[in-house]
């Protein structure tokens, strides 16, 4: 155990856990189900409302410190649920490298009444402490932290504050706010993350900014020197998807004056609704919903205007009710003649009437805004080729149904009208576009996340996914873990083709993927203090031919961190190809830049592209991808290796067929330098770069969608390069062709 945690653990090894008991104190592995903390020396602390775990000896997610929650569940009657976290912290700064030399946990309270602990850590200058209180009887912790900056410098434009980020499930951010930035006016301060039958919110009055989907909700603030600064937070657990005791606490917290709203929700047949929703807007945004699982509800609400309509799983929602809480007398809104669901059986297909993997969505119509009613988003079946059966809420749909993801096949626009109780069929044919594979280029996206950490999306979804989008490859990179590669490997097998097993080393400071590897590996460097070096030596010790600098430019991605001179070890040039992150699309420019700067300095560091995608469902695998010119048989292997040789270039939509492959050293400047191209929504734009500037471009208003180029290179460039952007603004980076001998 760290020297710096106090004796104050030493603890029972177990104890029951019985309903009738206080808050106590539980060391060693944790009793909750799926829990990450596992080690000797863990923290759980238990109440009959909930469980919540420290990891003290435990790793801690993305090279974070220990100290942090990693784990939080509901109890119900005496038994310990699912952990709903995959971390819960507070961050310094946006997620930036975390430069940390100790930590120390006390155990300031130890029960019955309740437990306190404290955890305090530094990071740089700034000490960072964090108080976790659970009271008995109580369904959420209280988490107040305190920086304090004992360094000599102002530190400005911090971005502080707490985080939740849950394992599994769907995320109802701050009502009123962005997805990320600055948000200084929302209509309430919570986040939830949820499914049908458990919730967890974090409540924070003090932020003004939040990042990814708000699942961090910081306050940005400079900290002089010598100043502290207090951050005040709750995480309430509770065992159903029902947001009426999330809305009620935040009136309570924040001593709302208030009103009650109640009523019945019934269906065409007269008879109440089972597991009904009433989902509100306020100001004509999403504001909260209550769950009438019986058909009934009641619900505190704040005083003010809203809208409230009723829905329930498949079926179709209600006119919207103007409604007025004005306090006084609780106020009645009945909802009646709810319509249950049709289902719809599609199957796509190409002009030659061969099944197609296809992604389908609804582009309009009715989208649930409470996720567990039902998706936006569907994918053929992984064993079905081409079929998926859809039950919808009746109404007028328009379904957009895709395979190949914009790149190989024209979409579809279907409109449907789906009719309570009927089935019906709906045979879609695609019209073929481009078939890179046939000229031996293959298409990976080499970024992709499944279902560990944050990520929620089961090994199958990915595949069908991946499928969908016409991707050679399937890949997988989770954060730190290669768990889910023996399932993928199955299901490359049976679907034939390729698996590409990755891991993403995730520090505080950078994340790489490492490629490929093979499964029945564990990762045996601790992220939160390993350097670049033992990082990188590790991939290689797990077979990995290929290192990939995962978003370089973000405020933990390396460059960034090499930059600010925070990433242990410094700079280690063992990596292999740099990405372009469809997340960051703002970083494409630095990331070029910074190529074009290796490639005139005759290194050759290569590009590389993925999407980053943690959910399936609402983001698009492969919008951005890595095509490569494979030779001989498709393989892992040989499709790494010819990304680490540069013979490859990554797109968001436009497709390169290179006269000279990427990567290839010529021993002098050629006559002429040709490229066939392809783009789906036409091309807009070429431009022949030649040592880090623009040496020839051509543009084209008339769009085609295939044309073959010509340049005619004048200077002495000792290397060149292509980027095509097509009429969505969509582009496509290519790596170099090089000239002349090798440095």
């Amino acid at each position: 155990m760290n020297r710096y945690f106090r004796s104050a653990i030493l603890l029972l090894c177990s104890v029951p856990l019985l309903a009738s008991a206080a808050v106590r104190i539980v060391t060693g592995p944790t009793p909750i189900r799926d829990g990450d903390a596992k080690a000797r020396g863990d923290i759980t602390v238990v109440n009959q409302k909930l469980a919540f775990a420290l990891a003290v000896e435990s790793p801690v997610p993305y090279g974070v410190p220990r100290g942090a929650l990693v784990d939080i569940a509901a109890v119900v009657n005496g038994k310990i649920g699912r952990d709903r976290a995959v971390f819960a912290d507070f961050i310094p700064n946006n997620w930036s490298a975390w430069p940390n030399t100790y930590q120390k946990i006390d155990i300031v309270d130890r029960g019955p009444q309740q437990v306190v602990i404290r955890t305090v850590r530094d990071w740089g200058k700034v000490v960072i402490s964090t108080t976790y209180t659970l009271k008995d009887g109580a369904d959420r912790v209280e988490v107040s932290t305190t920086m304090r900056n004992d360094g000599d410098a102002a530190l400005p434009g911090l971005l502080s504050g707490l985080t939740y980020w849950p394992k599994g499930g769907f995320l109802f951010g701050v009502p009123g706010a962005p997805e990320r930035g600055p948000a200084p006016e929302v209509l309430a301060h919570r986040m939830v993350a949820y499914d049908a039958d458990w919730s967890v919110a974090l409540h924070a009055a003090y932020f003004n900014d939040v990042e990814y989907a708000s699942k961090d909700l910081y306050q940005l603030h400079t900290l002089a020197p010598g100043e502290s600064r207090q951050f005040d937070g709750w995480l309430q657990v509770g065992t159903s998807g029902d947001l009426a005791p999330v809305m009620r606490a935040e009136i309570a917290r924040d001593g709302l004056p208030s009103g009650v709203v109640r009523g019945t929700v019934r269906g065409m047949d007269g008879k109440p609704v089972k597991q009904a929703v009433l989902v509100l807007e306020k100001a004509g945004k999403p504001y909260g919903w209550a769950l009438a699982p019986a058909g009934s509800y009641n619900m505190q609400l704040p005083l003010g205007d809203y809208q409230i309509y009723a829905t329930a799983k498949g079926y179709r929602q209600t006119a919207r009710q103007s409604l007025t809480v004005a306090g006084g007398q609780p106020l009645t809104r009945d909802f009646s003649q709810l319509q249950g669901p049709g289902t719809i059986h599609f199957d796509v297909k190409n002009a030659k009437s061969l099944p197609l993997d296809a992604r389908i969505v609804i582009s309009q119509g009715q989208q649930p805004v409470v996720e567990f009613l039902g998706k936006k988003t569907f994918f053929t079946e992984l064993y079905r080729k081409g079929k998926a059966d859809v039950s919808l809420a009746p109404g007028a749909y328009v379904f957009t149904v895709s395979s190949g993801g914009g790149f190989l096949n024209e979409a579809v626009q279907l409109p449907v009208q789906v009719h309570a109780g009927v089935q019906q069929r709906a045979e879609v044919v695609l019209k073929p576009f481009a078939e890179p594979a046939t000229r031996r280029w293959f298409a990976a996206d080499l970024h992709h996340h499944a279902d560990q950490a944050e990520a929620v999306t089961p090994p199958a979804d990915l595949a069908r996914a991946q499928l969908a989008a016409g991707l050679d490859l399937l890949f997988v990179s989770d954060h730190d873990t290669m768990i889910n590669l023996p399932e993928l490997a199955s299901i490359a097998g049976r679907r034939k083709l390729p698996f590409i097993g990755s891991m993403e080393l995730s520090a505080s400071w950078a994340h790489f993927n490492a490629y490929p590897l093979k499964a029945g590996q564990k990762l045996a460097i601790d992220m939160s203090t390993a350097t670049v070096d033992q990082i990188f030596a590790e991939a290689r010790r797990l077979g990995a031919t290929t290192i990939q600098v995962n978003h370089p430019f973000i405020p933990y991605g390396y460059f960034a961190s090499l930059d600010a001179r925070l990433a242990p070890g410094g700079f280690n040039g063992d990596f292999n190809v740099v990405e372009i992150n469809a997340s960051t699309p703002g970083d494409d420019v630095k990331v070029l830049h910074k190529l074009w700067q290796y490639w005139n300095e005759g290194k050759p560091y290569y590009l590389s592209g993925g999407t980053d995608v943690h959910d399936v469902w609402n983001d698009v695998s492969g919008r951005v991808r890595t095509f490569a010119q494979v030779d001989g048989q498709l393989t892992p292997a040989n499709y790494s290796a010819a990304v680490k040789a540069g013979h490859s270039y990554v797109s968001a939509g436009p497709l390169i067929y290179p006269d000279t492959v990427f990567g290839t050293r010529l021993a002098k400047r050629p006559a002429t330098l040709g490229f066939d191209l392809q783009a789906l929504a036409g091309i807009k734009k070429v431009e022949l770069i030649g040592g880090g500037v623009v040496a020839a471009s051509l543009t084209f208003d008339d769009f085609p969608r295939t044309r073959r180029v010509d340049f005619m290179p004048t200077d002495n460039a000792a290397w060149y390069a292509l980027i095509v952007e097509d009429r969505d603004g969509h582009k496509a980076y290519s790596n170099p062709v090089w000239i002349g001998p090798q440095p």
